[in-house]
């Protein structure tokens, strides 16, 4: 009995059926953490101005009304840089604490998805000092 080898002809095809998915899988994958992670990034800078503007009020003149405006100002600017990519952007009240000298923000959002119904949602805050400004002693 004669063995005659068998045609190889078709097995690219079954190899890139079967491999082809699991590429697109890391592709989509790779692309979600990449717009996590700039989400992520867009939230963490939000919360960075938000401090650096209001770490300069200082105490005696530091009122609700100016925190909840510094608060406005910064939610704009998250919606403004994140554009589509850091989604429902809010910034909660400022937390100002005179007797420790500390001022901290926190912005929240959910980054753009890919896949449909999965919702991923950053946190970001930043904390930074209070300036404080005093006279010089003759």
């Amino acid at each position: 009995m004669r063995f005659r080898p068998r045609s190889e002809r078709g097995v690219s095809s079954l190899e890139l059926a079967i491999l082809a998915p699991a590429i697109l899988a890391l592709i989509f994958m790779s692309i979600q953490t990449a717009l996590w992670l700039y989400g992520r990034s867009v939230a963490l800078n939000a919360a960075q101005e938000g401090v650096s503007r209001l770490r300069l009020v200082q105490p005696p003149v530091y009122t609700t009304d100016v925190g909840e405006k510094v608060r406005a100002d910064i939610e704009s600017y998250a919606q403004q840089v994140g554009g589509t990519s850091l989604q429902h952007a809010s910034v909660a009240p400022p937390s100002y604490n005179n007797p420790e000298g500390m001022v901290s923000f926190t912005v929240t959002g959910e980054t753009v998805s890919l896949v449909p119904g999965l919702t991923l949602k950053v946190s970001r805050t930043a904390t930074g000092p209070i300036e404080q400004f005093e006279a010089d002693d003759k």
